[in-house]
Formats: structure tokens, C-alpha cells, sequence
């Protein structure tokens, strides 16, 4: 009896042993495919463990460093990628809109200092940038600018400009028009550029009507109802889009929701078709509507040479929405 107990107990406790073999084999198998799944995500889908956290970063962002081996992010993101700190590490919060370094150059620069009074004028500005976008190596082909003008003099100023950065910072919606527009709005401190009337600050007690010495250069904006003019200074200015093509079909809602008065655009829809870009459901219907709404539309200003930008990169350049 005591030997068929003996015996019961070495058969217990070699099933023990089996049980317990089998575990670690499993828990080793489940720990070799978690391995390869994150491997074969991290290749295909470019996200990664975030050291010390146990969390899965699906953003394909850097997390700079922190993927457990000290390894560098793709230099193609480097440029766009937020800080570490911003990642939340499975979404992000925020969107960086940047121009390229070459727009802060002199020549760039002293488009801002200039006064403009054709149409011809400041769609140069517009077909420059397109142009220097492509022989940089920075985006697409298409370049736009937000102009100021006084209304009662006609001179105009550049509020800011744009260029298309799609592919450079990962971004479909960032065409030229939406670029320009967004660096416009934050200039002027608005989510439209029409309705605003905008007078420097005055010494009250005086009320001579001259800038207060205590908020010189500082703006004061209030909303008034309907018009797409502003006072500015005392001037009655209005915002006006000029643009190397024809938008596309987001470009022109954009346009719509921005609060411009004019748009002026350079080359045609089909200039940009003939290189390989759709863009989109755009039809007179479309240019009808945003005249009905109140905003002026001037097409084919300057055209043929907006075209030879084009013409240009779909020889040498990326058709990225086909």
C-alpha cells in the first residue's frame, strides 16, 4: 500500500511537471508571437512599443527614441513628426502646418514689404511660389497668396502666403488655397476674412482718433453683420485669394467658408489634368455659386505661364492623388 501510494505521488507530481511545462511553453509561445506581431507591424504599418509604458504607439509618429531600441524615427517623418511629448501614443491631438525654410528668404520676404495694384501684380506672387515649391523639392506645383486691399485706393498688400505640402508633411488637405487661407485667418486673428471691422486702439479721453501711445500696433476686432469689407485703420480693406490654379473642389469650399471677396486664378482645371491631377467635381455651377454668395471670381489671369510650372513637374514630379 505504501508502495502504490509512493507511486500515486511520483505520477502527481510528474503531471505537475508536464502542467507546468506545458505552461511555460505557452506563455513562451504567446511571448514569441506578440514578438512578431509587433516586428511585422512595426514594418508594415510603422507603429511601435513605446519603451517603459506597455503601450502600442499607432500613430507611426517618433516617440523619439522610445521604442526600446534607442533607434532614430524615419527621417522622411523627422520633419512633420510631433515632439515626444506631444504624442499621446494612440492618437494624436494637434496638427503642425508648416511652409518650407526657403519661404523665409529674402525674395520671399520682400513680397511682404511691397504694394500691389494688378491682378498681374500678385499673381506673380503666386506663380513664383508654385514654382520655387518645385525646383525646392518641397510639394506640388501650385502656389497661392492672401492679399489685403484698400478699397478706396486699390493698393494691395500680401497677408500671406502659400504652397502646396501634401506629400512633404503627410497631409492630403494642405493645397495651396487651404494653406494660404489657414496663415491668413491666424494673421488676422478671425475664422473668416470677411465681417470684421478692425481700428487701432485710440485714447478715448482725447479722442483724437490716433493710435494709444499704452497699445501701439495693437488691433481691436469686433463682428459686424454681413458686408465682406474690413476697416482697418480707418481704410475699408477687403481680402482677395490669388491663386497659380484653379482650386480643386475642396480648394473652392475652402474658398466659401474663408470670407475672401475675390478669387484669381492662373492656370485652368484642364492645365492641371493634362499632367494627371483630379480635381474633383468643379463645374461652372461651382464658380456661380461663389459668385451668388458675394465673392468676386477673375480666371486665366497669367495662365499660360502658371501652365509651363505645371507642364514642368508632371515631366519630373509625383502625381500624388491618382
Amino acid at each position: 500500500m505504501v508502495r502504490s501510494s509512493s507511486s500515486s505521488s511520483s505520477t502527481a507530481a510528474a503531471g505537475s511537471v508536464i502542467a507546468a511545462s506545458t505552461a511555460a511553453i505557452a506563455a513562451a509561445a504567446a511571448t514569441a508571437a506578440a514578438a512578431i506581431f509587433l516586428s511585422v507591424g512595426a514594418n508594415l504599418y510603422g507603429f511601435r512599443s513605446r519603451k517603459g509604458s506597455g503601450a502600442v504607439c499607432a500613430c507611426a509618429c517618433a516617440c523619439a527614441n522610445d521604442n526600446g531600441n534607442g533607434t532614430e524615427a524615419p527621417s522622411s517623418l523627422s520633419s512633420s513628426s510631433p515632439s515626444p511629448s506631444s504624442c499621446s501614443g494612440h492618437h494624436h491631438t494637434s496638427v503642425t502646418v508648416t511652409l518650407p525654410p526657403w519661404t523665409n528668404d529674402d525674395t520671399t520676404l520682400t513680397y511682404y514689404s511691397r504694394t500691389y495694384r494688378t491682378d498681374e501684380e500678385m499673381m506673380e506672387v503666386a506663380i513664383r511660389l508654385s514654382a520655387q515649391n518645385v525646383s525646392e523639392g518641397t510639394g506640388g506645383p501650385f502656389g497661392s497668396a492672401v492679399f489685403m486691399r484698400d478699397v478706396t485706393t486699390g493698393v494691395a498688400t500680401l497677408v500671406s502666403v502659400g504652397v502646396n505640402r501634401v506629400v512633404p508633411l503627410g497631409n492630403s488637405t494642405l493645397h495651396g488655397e487651404t494653406v494660404a487661407i489657414q496663415l491668413a485667418q491666424s494673421r488676422v486673428g478671425s475664422y473668416t476674412l470677411r465681417g470684421l471691422t478692425t481700428v487701432f486702439a485710440v485714447d478715448v479721453a482725447k479722442g483724437d482718433g490716433k493710435d494709444d501711445e499704452s497699445n501701439s500696433g495693437e488691433e481691436k476686432k469686433e463682428e459686424v453683420s454681413g458686408g465682406g469689407t474690413q476697416a482697418v485703420a480707418g481704410k475699408i480693406v477687403q481680402y482677395e485669394l490669388f491663386t497659380s490654379c484653379e482650386p480643386c473642389a475642396m480648394c473652392l469650399g475652402a474658398t466659401l467658408w474663408s470670407g475672401v471677396s475675390r478669387i484669381v486664378c492662373a492656370a485652368k482645371k484642364d492645365d492641371a489634368a493634362a499632367i494627371g491631377f483630379d480635381e474633383g467635381p468643379v463645374f461652372e455651377e461651382s464658380y456661380d455659386h461663389l459668385r451668388k454668395a458675394g465673392v468676386e471670381v477673375v480666371r486665366g489671369v497669367m495662365r499660360e505661364k502658371a501652365a509651363e510650372v505645371l507642364a514642368n513637374y508632371g515631366r519630373i514630379g509625383f502625381i500624388y492623388n491618382r
